[in-house]
């Protein structure tokens, strides 16, 4: 049964730091990575490729979450968290040495690995030890992580891309997370009763390889392969196979990553599209605002940073007012607001000018963050409304799992965008400046980083405005993905009806500091926790 611990000596209080501490480091590689890719992509070159620096990250993060939640439920939250952490800290050094994008792609999907352990376990941890009465509390810290990480990941970035060094942004996760690894062997201890879990790997190889081939296909069409070539056609082909055999096997699992009935409650189903959206939208703008704030207006990294701090601003006020707002007009409706905002957003993005300021690029992300505070708030707790407290972990958890993968897709889908722009806006330079200018999309990395590689000003100014037409590409597909998130939360049922669920069995006991004695009480289930 779950045990949280009344612990007199104040023993829980250093075991919560810790988390706080690893979940912080995990919270910022979501965020400081963003304003530190256009420096990244001028050293390292390949402008084609970095959309899969975020994408191979929350890939393996959102397949291995289940897997972890199971592992941590038979043998202990304790040791699978350690590995988890062990884990994410090697991606990050062996990131922070990357010699080519490759290799950085590689290292981050390593890193994803490691952090899908990170947030799902330190919830659980918390479920574990914190009574029902003290989580409310505590989670207020879990989520004021986010919050800072998310204000704080873009500047910081930023000051670490212009003043010191990208490869920084890797490797400042190895005190902090070491300092959190020794607080946790000190005063976190576990009574663990073994269960055993039916962990569905076939799921999550054939997801996870299917979602690869498809966002390979997407970044790779109309750059490297021809839409209609028969690399292009069968990685496509492939994917679509092996997702199709994903739905199968998740079928027959078990421990499927999505219970069936998640999928047949309307305010779930519909709820989990809108995730997806503002998974999608989310990651649109961390990946290319930046880009756009260096490579056409022409800034450094740290002022970038401060556009994406007004748009995390934004969303932190949004959440605020929409618990207020939903008690009095419905989660619905009050989603429906954020979702205008979003579509407001982005149609001000599209409205930008190469020759704009910072000022209507922060504006325009503050807008669309004010409609992710409002949508993604009153959603998400309108799922958890659908089902008892012994579910609650089980669709929080998908719909994390459902946000983290539109983050994933979104992110190739708007590089393919993005690459095609590119290639066709710099196909035929002018003969005078045809020689200063690499004929592949690669020629955006000569003028990010807030400066110009590229020493003949002409040429510098075709790059910048082909930048200009790749980034205006994406911020009109902004607006189709705010659109279906408009349409999504539109059908989120008017009233959301608690489900009549069976109660389920709890994970193994975690106690914390030496000898404690562990007081029992209910709680959530797997790695959902403390949601």
């Amino acid at each position: 049964m779950i045990s949280p611990t009344r612990d007199p000596s104040g023993a829980r209080n250093p075991v919560l730091v810790a988390l706080l501490l690893t979940l912080g480091i995990a919270a910022l590689d979501n965020t400081v990575v963003s304003t530190a890719i256009p420096s990244i992509v001028r050293n390292l070159g390949g402008f084609s490729e970095f959309p899969w620096v975020f994408s191979v990250y929350l890939l393996t993060q959102a397949v291995t979450v289940p897997i972890y939640g199971r592992l941590a439920d038979s043998y202990g939250r304790r040791p699978v968290l350690f590995v988890g952490i062990g884990i994410f800290l090697v991606g990050s050094v062996l990131s922070g040495a990357a010699w080519s994008m490759v290799s950085l792609i590689a290292f981050r999907g390593l890193q994803g690995i490691g952090a899908g352990a990170v947030q799902p376990i330190a919830m659980t941890i918390v479920g574990d030890i914190y009574t029902v009465e003290e989580r409310a509390k505590i989670q207020g810290y879990l989520s004021g992580v986010w919050g800072v990480a998310s204000v704080l990941g873009p500047a910081l970035g930023g000051v670490l891309a212009q003043y010191a060094s990208w490869r920084w942004i890797f490797y400042i996760n190895l005190p902090v997370g070491g300092f959190a690894v020794l607080m946790l062997v000190r005063h976190l201890h576990e009574h663990v009763e073994r269960r055993h879990h039916d962990i569905d790997y076939a799921g999550a190889l054939t997801l996870s390889s299917g979602m690869a081939l498809v966002i390979l296909a997407l970044l790779q069409g109309n750059v490297h392969w021809a839409w209609s070539s028969p690399l292009e056609l069968g990685s496509f082909a492939l994917g679509a196979s092996l997702l199709v055999c994903f739905v199968m096997i998740e079928r027959r699992a078990a421990e499927p990553f999505i219970p069936p009935w998640v999928l047949s409650r309307r305010t779930l189903v519909a709820g989990n599209l809108a995730g997806i959206g503002i998974g999608a939208l989310l990651i649109g703008l961390s990946s290319y605002v930046p880009s756009f704030a260096q490579g056409v207006v022409g800034v450094g990294p740290v002022l970038a940073g401060f556009t994406l701090a007004g748009e995390s601003v934004a969303w932190m006020l949004g959440s605020f007012l929409s618990g207020r707002l939903y008690v009095r007009i419905d989660f619905r409706n009050t989603a429906l607001i954020g979702a205008v905002f979003c579509v407001l957003g982005s149609v001000a993005f599209v409205l930008l000018v190469a020759s704009t300021g910072l000022g209507p690029i922060a504006v325009a992300g503050s807008v669309i963050g004010l409609g992710f505070g409002f949508a993604a708030t009153s959603v998400i707790v309108a799922v958890q409304s659908t089902v008892g407290w012994e579910r609650r972990g089980v669709v929080t958890g998908s719909h994390m799992f459902g946000r983290t993968i539109g983050s994933a897709l979104g992110v190739a889908i708007f590089g393919s965008i993005a690459n095609s722009a590119l290639k066709g806006a710099l196909l035929n330079p002018p003969a005078a400046i045809a020689r200063y200018i690499p004929h592949t999309v690669n020629a955006a990395s000569l003028v990010l980083g807030g400066s110009s590689a590229i020493h003949n000003p002409a040429a510098s100014a075709f790059v910048r405005h082909g930048v200009f037409l790749a980034s205006h590409a994406v911020f009109l597909s902004f607006i189709a993905v705010a659109a279906g998130l408009l349409l999504a939360i539109a059908a989120l049922p008017r009233r959301v009806v608690s489900l009549s669920v069976d109660r389920v069995e709890s994970p193994p006991t975690a106690v914390v500091g030496r000898g404690a004695a562990p007081v029992a009480a209910p709680g959530p289930t797997g790695a959902g926790a403390g949601a």
